[in-house]
């Protein structure tokens, strides 16, 4: 058993090497760090004029729907790249598999686009 303890013995050293910095660095920064804060320095910073809402305020669903476009086009750019690269190896059954799923994608942009979700007021 203390052969198979004395494995870890390398990565417990690294841990405590690693939290001793990190513990190290804030304490200094803590420590060696002017501290003197005034009104401005403490207020809110939001575009050059005070907060005029809540932070938790609901927000228009138009948001979530370009983040979605933004994920579904990412994802489209992420599955094209080594699609193009493969695609003397995949046949094709590969490039047929690639249609549909582009396809797809152009059927969910166009639905996207005909809510008016790319339009803004």
């Amino acid at each position: 058993m203390n052969a198979f303890l004395l494995e870890y013995l390398p990565i417990l050293i690294f841990m405590g090497i690693a939290i001793g910095l990190g513990l190290a660095f804030l304490l200094a920064a803590y420590f060696a760090a002017p501290s003197n804060p005034d009104a401005e320095k403490l207020s809110a910073y939001e575009c050059g004029f005070n907060a005029f809402d809540d932070a938790r305020m609901k927000f228009d669903v138009r948001f979530y729907l370009v983040a979605i476009l933004f994920i579904i086009f990412d994802l489209e750019a992420a599955f094209l790249f080594p699609w193009a690269a493969s695609f003397g190896a995949i046949g094709m059954a590969g490039f047929w598999s690639m249609m549909v799923f582009l396809f797809v994608l152009t059927i969910g942009f166009v639905y996207e686009w005909k809510k008016g979700a790319l339009d803004w007021e």
